[in-house]
């Protein structure tokens, strides 16, 4: 992608932020594809970065040279990198970034090495954010993070900081959960969620392989039955609720009988849809460096599978709201169309002469079309 802006955009200035800058800071400064190498904890200061930038080059008439870099290592980084947002340009759904980092070291996956260790927004900051945004005229905020479901300031933990949202962020009309892993969701937060509309009914929980043996071997930090279990409890709090998740296919040494358990957990959880993923190797993980990775075709293969498996699921759970009332906030008006997202984070559809984009609106489910739910007015 950086080579092919440079190619596209031969008199930009190109720069590269984020994560792969943070794995992988010495190969794009030798690759020259980038002007100026922005590391994890320097985006905030992307402008100032930017103007430094434009006037050495003024000055020494630059015409192409050694990228510049703005790389720090970040593996013992402590303090959280505040990027405050009173505005976002989605009119109706903002997100508030509230935790980063890991210390959970997955054997497949290089995000503490890219983004640290975790660390958090303070609550008073969280709550300064999200009133600006509502202010600003954002119906629904989402709480996101590496692993949101482990913020925590002093003794408040993130059911605590759900709680003060709901009642202190005047105007607030539904708060989202972007992912949360299953060993993070307390039993406050359940009653939270079974009590509150605001609160959305989904939660994307990740499961990554139903497989004992897998999940153990990649350093996960439950079994299929404990996942199963937490499932089944929030479904007998909160019987509407969208439950989905990450899966990931060939993981090394996943053999037919171990993605078979997969399958079967997905099927025991009863989960509404999932995102799929075909693992792929990283450098400075330990599955890296495992033997018994599994064949390309035997991954597309079981991608197929478990994508088909999800569209039959998603559809079962979006037929059972035939004939049922949602809230919509909608988030966009085509063609006489006005599409948006229900509770349950299923899409919506409604014919309606009126644009109804960043409102709530009450409508009646009269059929599924395509993964979608069709609409009319109550």
């Amino acid at each position: 992608m950086l080579h092919r802006a440079r190619k596209q955009n031969p008199d930009a200035v190109i720069v590269a932020a984020g994560c792969y800058v943070q794995a992988a800071a010495d190969e794009i400064l030798k690759s020259k594809d980038a002007d100026l190498v922005i590391g994890n904890n320097q985006k905030n200061r992307l402008p100032e970065l930017l103007e430094e930038f434009w006037k050495k080059t003024e000055e020494e008439e630059y015409e192409g040279g050694e990228p510049e870099a703005a790389v720090i290592d970040i593996a013992h980084t402590k303090e959280y990198e505040e990027m405050s947002l009173k505005k976002t340009a989605e009119h109706t759904r903002a997100f508030i970034k509230i935790q980063d980092g890991c210390n959970q070291f997955c054997s497949y996956c290089v995000i503490p090495y890219a983004r640290g260790r975790e660390r958090c927004l303070p609550m008073p900051l969280v709550l300064n954010q999200a009133k600006a945004l509502v202010k600003s005229g954002h119906c629904e905020l989402v709480l996101t993070g590496i692993h949101t479901g482990r913020w925590h300031d002093g003794d408040y933990v993130f059911s605590d900081l759900v709680e003060k949202l709901v009642v202190e962020v005047e105007g607030l009309k539904r708060l989202r959960i972007s992912s949360i892993e299953v060993t993070e969701i307390d039993d406050k937060l359940i009653e939270l969620m079974s009590k509150n509309d605001i609160i959305a009914h989904h939660l994307h929980i990740p499961l990554q392989t139903g497989s004992d043996f897998l999940l153990k071997d990649n350093n996960r930090p439950y079994n299929s039955k404990y996942y199963i279990d937490k499932i089944n409890n929030i479904r007998s709090k909160i019987n509407d609720i969208s439950i989905s998740s990450d899966v990931i296919v060939g993981l090394p040494n996943e053999t037919e009988e171990y993605f078979q358990q997969t399958i079967d957990t997905i099927q025991q959880a009863h989960l509404s849809f999932l995102h799929v993923f075909p693992y792929a190797r990283k450098k400075h993980t330990v599955d890296y460096d495992k033997k018994n990775q599994v064949d390309a075709k035997v991954k597309k293969e079981r991608v197929g599978r478990l994508t088909n498996l999800s569209l039959g699921l998603y559809n079962n759970y979006a037929g059972s709201f035939v004939g049922k009332t949602v809230d919509v906030l909608f988030e966009k008006y085509e063609k006489g169309i006005n599409k948006g997202h229900c509770s349950q984070y299923l899409n919506v559809e409604l014919a309606c002469e009126i644009d109804l984009t960043n409102q709530f609106v009450k409508v009646e489910v009269i059929s599924v079309k395509e993964s979608t739910l069709i609409a009319r007015l109550k």
